[in-house]
Parts: structure tokens; sequence; C-alpha cells
């Protein structure tokens, strides 16, 4: 400090930083709508896929169960619904609540030995989002994304020759 209490500079640098301080603030007020524009362009698609990831697991689960256990569609029904209790119950993840989901169970009985699960269920696009919903999927009465999973399995592989008596022979 000099001799009259004000601040030396110490460059050129410094002056001009200290000059421009409010330029800052125009620039904050154009970026930062941009950047939330930008981050909710970003959450929708993350939401897509975590709900996607919950049904391609909660189907191939309970097509596993049905290939090993017995002939109860309702059994199966719950089944898939308490693995869809990892969704969260928010519209961008699955509008309707926890019992809007469509469970279709095809049983090995009606496949001649494959199952089948199908699962769908809907997302309501963010609002920014909205104009671009169809590119997500099929949209749905009330504007909503349909969303859906198919998975099969083969109950008993092609290659597996006999029955089970056949195989319990062996240990006779």
């Amino acid at each position: 400090m000099d001799s009259k209490g004000t601040a030396m500079s110490i460059s050129r640098c410094t002056e001009l930083f200290w000059e421009s301080r409010a330029q800052a603030t125009v620039e904050g007020a154009l970026v930062f709508p941009a950047l939330l524009t930008l981050l909710l362009l970003a959450l929708q698609p993350v939401c897509l896929l975590y709900t996607r990831s919950v049904m391609e697991s909660a189907a191939s689960e309970t097509a596993r169960l049905m290939v090993s256990g017995s002939d109860e569609a309702e059994v199966y029904e719950r089944f898939a619904c308490r693995r869809l209790a990892a969704v969260p119950d928010l519209a961008i993840f699955h509008a309707g609540g926890p019992r809007s989901w469509d469970i279709e169970c095809v049983p090995a009985l009606n496949t001649g030995g494959s199952v089948e699960v199908a699962i769908v269920g809907y997302v309501t696009p963010l609002p920014v989002i909205g104009a671009f919903a169809r590119a997500f999927g099929e949209r749905g009465d009330h504007g909503d994304v349909r969303m859906e999973v198919r998975v099969a399995y083969e109950g008993r592989p092609s290659w597996v020759e006999g029955d089970y008596a056949d195989w319990i022979s062996v240990w006779e």
C-alpha cells in the first residue's frame, strides 16, 4: 500500500480484471439457463435407460423362474411387480404408479418348451423434451412414451436329449 492508503497495482492484467467485474454477471445470466437446458436434455435419457434396464432385469428373472417353477401366472406377475418396484414412482421414470405395469407371462405349456415375459410401461417426458418424445418410442393417449421389453427363454434346449426319467436312470 502506498502512503495514501490505496492498493498499488501489481500489473496491468489485474487492473483489467477489476474493471470488468460486472461482465461475469451478464455472462452468467446467459450461460446458466443454457446449462440447465443441457442438464434437462441429459436427464431424460438417463431416466429412460434406468427404467428400461430394470424392466429387462425383471423380465429376465421372471422368465428364469418360469422355466423352473410352477404354472401359476399370478405368482409370476407378482414376482415381476416386486422387481419393478426398483423404478421410482415418478412420472419421468414410470407414469401411473406401481400397479400400472402391463405384465404378460406365457408359460412353457402354451409354447412347447419356451417361456416369454413381456412388460409394458409408460414414461412421461420432461416438458423440454416433450416435442421430441416420438424419438423415444410410441406415444400413448396422454402423451406418455410407451416402453416395452420382451424376454423369451427356451425351457429345454434342443441339444438336450431324453427326459427326466432318462437322466436319473444314470444314477440308479
